[in-house]
């Protein structure tokens, strides 16, 4: 709905909007009394979380020719990955400091803070608003999932999310089964996901220009599947931050090239492209943890998901180096 909103009327107003519910519904996790309250907050503070990033691709696509999109993309994964960085490794610290409330009410701070220093910004983009009309929303969805290049795009992302991404809540467990009980040192190896993230966006360019995209996706697909194992092989903690800084490298190898292809699906939808990206994206990281928590709760274990998502994203990042092109 967002994606749609977003064409209808204005990018950047929207993200706006969403960034100022969501810290002010953030804040407010950190006030609640019960798991009830604070299992709606956290509903209404993804829905508007929905609105920010992908929208923000959007406005990239908008603005930034194809050719040298994937670098400006790129730009904005480093903001993103920082965020994922200082998110990670943080929280754990100002959990383990002053408890689980005080992760809410810096986090909500810090995304209000981001909004103030936001909004001159998308002031000088002068963006011109469009028109608000609900009967263009269909259309809009028609015109994305009638390019036959979406099937791949939006199912490699789900199957990304579900297999790579649904084994981060169980880290904590993993180690702690290894002896370590710290929250911070869980927060330390997932915060290697977004270091890696950073390597990635400062190599972008180098990378394409070196491997181009169909390689740099193969090769995504097949790093991830590795990482996986590692994973599977329940290796000391500095390791495992070692394998998450490559996890979170080799991550956007595949996704980065997809997120270019997205905002092509449908350029006068493209809001509604990058909105369907991450709808998919985030049914993923919902449906992730409940894949591996069957395979823990069934008795089967979780080695055995992790080296099906193994083979699963091999063949996700080959079929995309085969499937996805561009016409010059």
């Amino acid at each position: 709905m967002l994606g749609a909103l977003a064409d209808m009327f204005s990018k950047t107003r929207l993200i706006s909007i969403c960034m100022l519910i969501l810290g002010l519904t953030t804040i407010a996790c950190g006030f609640a009394t019960n798991f009830e309250t604070l299992m709606t907050l956290r509903v209404l503070a993804g829905i508007t979380a929905g609105g920010v990033f992908p929208i923000a691709l959007a406005v990239a696509g908008d603005r930034v020719p194809v050719a040298q999109r994937q670098v400006a993309i790129g730009k904005l994964l480093f903001a993103a990955m920082s965020g994922n960085l200082l998110g990670a490794s943080g929280a754990g610290v100002i959990g383990d400091l002053i408890g689980w409330r005080g992760v809410f009410f810096a986090t909500g701070a810090i995304d209000l803070i981001a909004l103030m220093l936001a909004i001159p910004g998308f002031r000088g983009m002068n963006e011109t608003p469009g028109r608000f009309d609900l009967s263009s929303f269909i259309p809009n969805y028609r015109a994305v999932f009638g390019n036959p290049l979406a099937k791949y795009c939006f199912g490699a992302v789900f199957l990304e999310a579900i297999f790579l991404f649904g084994v981060f809540p169980y880290m904590a467990v993993l180690l702690r089964s290894e002896g370590v009980t710290s929250a911070s040192i869980a927060g330390v190896v997932i915060a290697g996901f977004g270091v890696g993230g950073l390597i990635y966006t400062i190599m972008v360019s180098r990378l394409l220009n070196s491997f181009g995209e169909r390689r740099l996706m193969a090769a995504g697909g097949m790093l991830m599947a590795f990482g996986l194992v590692v994973i599977a092989l329940r290796m000391p903690w500095p390791v495992e931050f070692a394998n998450f800084v490559l996890l979170g490298f080799s991550f956007y190898f595949l996704h980065g090239c997809l997120q270019v292809y997205v905002t092509e699906l449908a350029p006068g939808a493209r809001a509604s492209a990058t909105a369907g990206h991450s709808f998919f994206f985030f049914i993923g990281q919902a449906l992730g943890p409940v894949v591996y928590g069957l395979g823990l709760s069934s008795g089967i274990g979780i080695i055995p998901v992790l080296l099906l998502g193994a083979v699963v994203l091999t063949a996700t990042g080959w079929i995309c180096a085969l499937r996805l092109h561009r016409k010059n």
